[in-house]
C-alpha cells in the first residue's frame, strides 16, 4: 500500500472517529480524536506528554528560534510539557484532523523496559551530553504510520476497539519508541541523564504550582548544582525555573476560567497569585488579551479540550 493510500485512509477514519467540530473522546481514556474547521490563530500553548498525529491539516509549533511542523508527514512527540506557540491551519473544506494520545506512563514504561531489555537501545541511539528539547516533530516513517491505520480501523468498531485497541495502541507506542524520538522519550520514562532529571523538576512544579516554589530545592530534587539545573532547564524548555512556573499557573488559570467558568481573580488565587491585578498584568503579557477576551475566543475556537483538574496542562 502506498503512502497517499494509507494517508487517505486514515483521513477518512478521522472523520469517521471526530464527526464533530471539537474534541471526542474514545473508549480509551488516554486517546481523543480533533476536528478543528477553522485556523487557529498564534496561541501560547502547554503541551502534556503525548504524541499527536495531525492526519489533514497542519499545525506549527515556534519554540525559540525554532519552527515545528506537524502534519501528515510528521508527528509531534511531547516529551516533557515545554511551553511555546502554535498556530494551525483548517478549513470547512479541509477540516483539521488529528490524534492524540496522552501519554500513558505505565503502558510507555512498560514498552520501553521491554525495548532496553531486548537491546534495541543500543548506546548510539541514546541522548548524547546535551538535553534534548522536551518536544520535537519527526518525520512519519511507514511503520508508524501502518500501526496508526491499524489502530484507528479497530477504533470505528466497537468490538474491535475493546478486544484489539489495546494491543494495537503498545504497538503504536512501540513503533514511537523505537522511532526518531524514542531514546528522548525513553530517557525521561527511565529518569536518566539530564533530561529525565530536568522531567523530575517538571512534575514537581506541575504537582505544585501553587506553592511558593525553591529553585534550589528543585535543584537538590533534580541532583544538579544550582548552575547546571539552570543550564539544562533552559535547553530543554527554553525558558528558566521561575519564568516555566509563571506560564504553567497562566495556562492553568485559563483553563480553569475556561472550563470551570472561575472569575480571572478567583483564578488567580488558586494558582498562586497574590495580587489580582498583577495576574492580569502578566496573563495579558503571555496571551496578548485580557483574560475575559481570551477566554471567549478559546470557546469560539475549540482551542483547548476539558481536562481532568489533575491533568497537566493542554491546549491541542
Amino acid at each position: 500500500m502506498t503512502a497517499p493510500t494509507r494517508q487517505y485512509q486514515i483521513r477518512d477514519l478521522l472523520l469517521q472517529l471526530a464527526p464533530t467540530e471539537g474534541y471526542t473522546v474514545s473508549p480509551i481514556e488516554s486517546v481523543r480524536w480533533l476536528r478543528s474547521n477553522r485556523p487557529l490563530d498564534s496561541t501560547p500553548v502547554l503541551y502534556e506528554p503525548g504524541i499527536v498525529f495531525v492526519c489533514q491539516g497542519r499545525k506549527r509549533g515556534f519554540i525559540g528560534d525554532r519552527t515545528l511542523v506537524y502534519d501528515a508527514r510528521h508527528y509531534l512527540v511531547v516529551a516533557v510539557p515545554v511551553p511555546f506557540t502554535m498556530e494551525t491551519d483548517a478549513s470547512e473544506e479541509a477540516p483539521l484532523l488529528a490524534a492524540y494520545l496522552r501519554l500513558d506512563p505505565a503502558l510507555a514504561a512498560e514498552v520501553a523496559l521491554a525495548i532496553d531489555y531486548s537491546g534495541i537501545a543500543r548506546e548510539d541511539t541514546l541522548p548524547g551530553p546535551a538535553a534534548p528539547l522536551g518536544l520535537e516533530a519527526s518525520p512519519m516513517d511507514d511503520r508508524i504510520e501502518g500501526s496508526l491505520l491499524r489502530f484507528l480501523e479497530a477504533m470505528v468498531d466497537p468490538v474491535e476497539t475493546a478486544v484489539l485497541g489495546p494491543a494495537l495502541l503498545r504497538e503504536l507506542y512501540f513503533r514511537v519508541l523505537c522511532g526518531a524520538q524514542g531514546a528522548t522519550l525513553r530517557s525521561v520514562l527511565g529518569e536518566r541523564g539530564h533530561l529525565g532529571r530536568i522531567a523530575l523538576a517538571l512534575k514537581r512544579i506541575h504537582a505544585d504550582y501553587a506553592e511558593r516554589l525553591d529553585v534550589s530545592r528543585l535543584a537538590r530534587e533534580a541532583g544538579l548544582g544550582l548552575a547546571a539545573f539552570h543550564a539544562h532547564f533552559k535547553a530543554v524548555t527554553q525558558t528558566t525555573p521561575m519564568q516555566y512556573l509563571k506560564s504553567t499557573r497562566l495556562h492553568r488559570a485559563r483553563l480553569l476560567m475556561l472550563h470551570k467558568g472561575m472569575t480571572a481573580a478567583a483564578a488567580a488565587d488558586r494558582v498562586g497569585y497574590e495580587s489580582a491585578s498583577q495576574f492580569s498584568r502578566e496573563f495579558r503579557r503571555l496571551f496578548g488579551r485580557t483574560p475575559q477576551v481570551e477566554v471567549a475566543r478559546l470557546k469560539a475556537s475549540f482551542a483547548i479540550p476539558e481536562q481532568d483538574d489533575e491533568a497537566f496542562v493542554s491546549s491541542h
